[in-house]
């Protein structure tokens, strides 16, 4: 009788320690050192992990896609289905916006005009269904390359 009050006060401590430890965040170093699923730069938005692809190459304004993954903590797939956002880039002296639309499993795309410059910075924000906006900050083309960026998350 002993061993099961023991275990139960044991098992409540723990729950109570569990339940007020803060919510593990990633900083933007360690994003950088990790290898995206789909080629872009990732950044934690609340619960969540964004990774923003964007044009690469060029130096003049032209429509390009915004490309942004939704997924959790653990890298699984968040669905985008009801979404919505905005895309902000700074690009030089030149600001352009674009809504973001549900474009597929966990993924929100816009078009807009823009020069993907080394300076390049996009602020993302999406709401998921039924949920409050996130907010990411990027510098997509002036991501770390190091010799860690092979790593797995």
């Amino acid at each position: 009788m002993k061993f099961a009050s023991l275990a139960a006060i044991l098992a409540g401590v723990l729950t109570m320690a569990l339940s007020a430890a803060p919510a593990f965040a990633h900083d933007d170093a360690h994003f950088d050192k990790v290898k995206s699923p789909n080629g872009g730069q990732l950044r934690q938005a609340g619960p969540y992990h964004y990774e923003l692809v964007t044009a690469r190459d060029g130096t003049d304004a032209k429509e390009s896609p915004v490309v942004v993954y939704v997924s959790d903590d653990g890298g699984k797939k968040v669905s985008t289905a009801g979404a919505s956002g905005t895309a902000t880039i700074l690009s030089g002296k030149a600001k352009a916006t674009t809504a973001l639309v549900p474009d597929g499993d966990n993924r929100m795309k816009g078009i807009a005009k823009y020069a993907p410059t080394p300076g390049m910075k996009v602020v993302v924000s999406i709401a998921l269904s039924g949920k409050q906006p996130e907010q990411a900050r990027f510098t997509p083309l002036a991501m770390a390359k190091d010799a860690h960026t092979d790593h797995k998350h």
